[in-house]
């Protein structure tokens, strides 16, 4: 690669990147969900979500906490709820990482199970990493491994083990970790502490979303992220000295957003 010329477009595009924080439903572009709903709106003319170039037209990146998650659950959610658009979805953001010089990718994303198109958690999971499979039988290029995520606010405690168990029988296939995910203004964090100790027994790396608001950046909060034993911490930004300093004694990595 050519250092010599200017930082441009086209010299940023063209560096290596390695993505470590890329959230599944968070990196579908506003053209591919428009193509799902097309073809959604083409096969049932009553179909009542509206086109999301509509709700969500280019540019518009003013989004509050509570806009931000109801764009979430009124509308990616409601538009991935079939294997078809799933898979979809799935190679089109892996082809946009590609694209931006992405060699090194870990996806996370929520297994989510949908009774209205009779998809179960592990017919989901299946999904995904199918289009994996066959998006890396197509180039070599993109080292792409997969983070099951634990919904915090909706996931309850057993729930959360029955991700974790599926996370470990799909560590053949790619599943390296697993993070906690979610609305940051709700939940209690500490259901979820036998399920991460079953994923640590197992080998499976940790990577928690930590201290993203002031209510989620409490100091009881924290120290019971702690105690999950991560490996990695999303975020990062409300975090008190005392916290921060125990932060660098255990050499976390940080996934800085």
């Amino acid at each position: 690669m050519d250092l010599s010329g200017p930082v441009n477009s086209a010299f940023t595009n063209a560096l290596p990147k390695v993505e470590l924080h890329a959230h599944l439903s968070g990196s579908i572009s506003r053209q591919c969900l428009h193509k799902i709903w097309k073809r959604k709106k083409e096969r049932d003319s009553h179909f009542s979500i509206e086109d999301p170039l509509v709700l969500m037209p280019p540019g518009k990146v003013d989004y509050t906490l509570q806009t931000f998650f109801q764009v979430f659950s009124k509308l990616i959610y409601q538009l991935c709820n079939d294997l078809e658009s799933l898979a979809y979805a799935t190679n089109s953001v892996l082809e946009d990482f590609h694209n931006d010089g992405v060699r090194y990718l870990e996806l996370r994303t929520i297994p989510r199970a949908s009774p209205e198109s009779n998809i179960t958690q592990g017919e989901y999971l299946a999904a995904v990493l199918d289009t994996i499979q066959r998006f890396k039988a197509r180039t070599q290029e993109m080292s792409i491994f997969l983070i099951l995520a634990l919904d915090r606010g909706n996931t309850t405690a057993a729930e959360a083990m029955r991700i974790i168990d599926l996370a470990i029988a799909n560590k053949p296939r790619g599943v390296v970790g697993v993070d906690l995910c979610g609305n940051p203004t709700q939940g209690d964090v500490t259901i979820y502490r036998d399920a991460f100790a079953r994923a640590k027994a197992h080998g499976l790396g940790i990577t928690l979303h930590f201290a993203e608001t002031p209510a989620s950046g409490n100091p009881a909060e924290l120290a019971a992220l702690l105690s999950f034993q991560p490996d990695r911490l999303g975020h990062v930004i409300h975090v008190p000295d005392e916290v921060k300093k125990e932060i660098v004694r255990r050499k976390l990595g940080l996934e800085l957003y």
